[in-house]
């Protein structure tokens, strides 16, 4: 560790000897700080965001009136998409704080608050075990020493009086004024992660909650967070009894919990709850080789016990009452036609996860290579040579790759998949930022100058187009002036002005005060988060979501009982979760015409939600309906029955 960074940290662990209370608080409360500016603040002040997420609040919210707790819903039709956990948490939500977007969005929160946290504690753990063994093998060379100086008395003493004697004319001490024999102190072997520091953890789990991924997933109602955090929590509970196999009862306690925070992946996700965890695991023991051991460490016969117990009875249940239709839907379009075939037009190129990563992990992303590179993979022996504990980044480095290979692999791309990999991305930085903020010569270091260099660059480039955005913000034909309300709200110019200070900043600690660039990055994100982002949410809301809202409540309260409700066009689920009624999407919008026509004999005509353009397409004429009310870029008109003549 170097000199000067030992004199910074002199005076906390002072403080902490002092107050030990307030120092183990202090993390967790800095943590929660920022949880609340990230994930907290304004969750429930906008709207369900089409398209997917009014699919997921809804099926709670259908499950939360009906008492169904097997099958989720959408609109009267199941919903396979997703294990019903999700839906689960959603309705205990809902129960607690009402059919809300607070209550609908508060699983995510949770979930990303608690990969964080968990993660915090893994690398604050290792880094205490590091000190806890590093002390005790000091004792024992400390003994050692002491052992080899008194037998050397022992030895010099016998050895002067055999001399007075005369019986001994040479000796091995004999020969030397110094009665006590010099021998050289052995050089610490210092292994990788014993550079391990009280700042590990916070700048891992402050990594983990700072970034583009967890400030979007962590704040809406998707699977993908609490996906995120029960795989995270899986791993992380496997490599907490993994690196204590001197601690039995503790080993069995994170076992235990390894498997339960499994089978509540499987009840997020799937198959893949079990499949991902085992590839990671799998590859990660076989490159350390001691697979057998660890296996029967682990008891997976009990394991296999637990996760049946807790995942198996609602796939029985839910098979029973929806019988192939549940298993065609779930397991062979949403889980192997995702794999081998492209979904939704989901498609992408082969490194399209690879730029979700660079962009969803700024400004971390570009010390992911030096990380990588870090962690010297290549190094099996070395790897094999050192305690489980310390294991860490190995591990990490297994489940970022496996995680990114596999989706990389599949047919279907989606900006979501890769999220689970992101705990493992915060320990590869945490534990570079760690080495670099603990050696003298950082500075010096290639990776730390091409790692820095490339931070310069997308910091500029997050400069540039949060000045630009204006002018292609624009383009989204559900939102035409977002782009102009964000100018007038000059986000432009407070982005530009946070991000170029926060470059200057950076390359200054880049030149002179490299071990805090990323404190740095940290100021620039939170300021970013706080004066622009959150603020240009609200105003996304407004143009793109607000007015679906608005056209839903006058259409509650002008729509006939005998009247149908009908959205052109594209399918914005939104509508649904916001009339508490039945929506027909009917696209393309020239099929207006045939349902209209084709009504039950009790219907008499139907309320109509479309964009300008959808409902040109749509055949009527203007003087086949009447309009109600506009809202942005939709239009509310009433039908009467086709069927009659004028």
């Amino acid at each position: 560790m170097g000199v000067k960074f030992a004199r910074v940290m002199q005076p906390l662990q002072d403080y902490g000897k002092r107050y030990p209370a307030m120092v183990r608080a202090l993390p967790w409360l800095w943590l929660l700080a920022i949880a609340v500016i990230t994930l907290f603040w304004h969750v429930g002040s906008i709207g369900l965001i089409d398209e997917t997420e009014p699919l997921f609040v809804e099926a709670s919210r259908q499950m939360w009136l009906t008492g169904d707790w097997v099958t989720p819903a959408f609109d009267g039709e199941p919903r396979f998409d997703k294990p019903p956990l999700i839906y689960w948490l959603m309705v205990m939500a809902f129960q607690v704080f009402g059919v809300n977007e607070f209550a609908a969005r508060l699983p995510s929160v949770l979930a990303a608050v608690a990969i964080v946290f968990l993660c915090f504690y893994t690398l604050q753990w290792c880094g205490v075990e590091g000190e806890r063994q590093e002390a005790g093998s000091g004792r024992q060379r400390a003994e050692g020493r002491g052992q080899k100086v008194e037998r050397a008395e022992e030895a010099g003493g016998a050895t002067a009086e055999a001399q007075r004697r005369g019986e001994v004319e040479h000796s091995e001490f004999g020969a030397s004024t110094d009665p006590i024999p010099h021998t050289p102190h052995p050089t610490p072997y210092t292994p990788h992660s014993s550079l391990l520091t009280p700042l590990t953890p916070w700048i891992g789990a402050t990594m983990l909650l700072l970034n583009p991924n967890t400030f979007f997933w962590g704040r809406t109602g998707y699977a993908d967070m609490l996906l995120t955090a029960c795989m995270g929590g899986t791993l992380l509970a496997f490599f907490l009894g993994y690196a204590q196999p001197d601690h039995p009862i503790s080993q069995k306690r994170w076992y235990f919990a390894f498997y339960g925070l499994m089978a509540l992946a499987v009840l997020t996700k799937g198959p893949i709850g079990i499949l991902l965890p085992g590839l990671i695991i799998g590859g990660f023991l076989l490159y350390v080789g001691n697979a057998k051991v660890v296996l029967r460490e682990m008891r997976l016969l009990r394991g296999a016990l637990v996760v049946l117990v807790i995942a198996l009875p609602w796939y029985v249940l839910v098979t029973l009452a929806n019988g192939r239709a549940f298993i065609d839907s779930f397991f062979g379009y949403h889980n192997v036609e995702r794999f081998t075939q492209v979904v939704n037009r989901h498609a992408g190129p082969w490194y399209f996860h690879i730029v979700v990563i660079l962009v969803g992990f700024l400004p971390w992303s570009a010390y992911l290579p030096a990380a990588i590179a870090h962690i010297k993979p290549l190094q099996r022996r070395y790897w094999q040579d050192q305690p489980r504990f310390q294991q860490l980044g190995l591990f990490a480095l297994v489940w970022f790759v496996v995680i990114l290979g596999f989706f990389t692999i599949a047919t279907t791309k989606y900006f979501s998949y890769t999220l689970p990999l992101m705990p493992a991305a915060a320990i590869l930085v945490a534990l570079l930022w760690t080495h670099y903020i603990t050696r003298t010569d950082s500075r010096r270091q290639p990776g730390f100058l091409l790692s820095g260099g490339f931070n310069i660059v997308l910091l500029v480039a997050m400069t540039a187009a949060i000045v630009y955005c204006p002018h292609w913000l624009g383009n989204d034909p559900w939102m035409p002036n977002l782009g102009l309300q964000i100018q007038e709200a000059q986000l432009p110019i407070i982005g530009g002005v946070l991000w170029g200070m926060t470059t200057i900043a950076a390359i200054g600690f880049w030149l002179w005060r490299s071990r805090w660039l990323w404190f740095a990055n940290l100021l620039g994100f939170l300021a970013f988060l706080i004066l622009v982002v959150h603020p240009l949410v609200l105003i996304a809301d407004v143009e793109r979501q607000l007015p679906l809202r608005q056209l839903a409540a006058v259409a509650v309260q002008t729509k006939q009982p005998t009247e149908d409700l009908l959205m052109l066009g594209f399918k914005k689920p939104s509508l649904v979760f916001y009339t508490r009624q039945h929506v027909t999407y009917l696209s393309p919008p020239t099929k207006v015409m045939d349902h209209l026509r084709s009504q039950a004999g009790d219907r008499t005509g139907a309320l109509v939600i479309a964009g300008d353009k959808p409902l040109q397409q749509s055949g009527l004429q203007p003087d086949q309906y009447q309009e109600i009310s506009r809202a942005g870029v939709y239009r509310l008109v009433r039908v009467p029955d086709l069927r009659k003549p004028y």
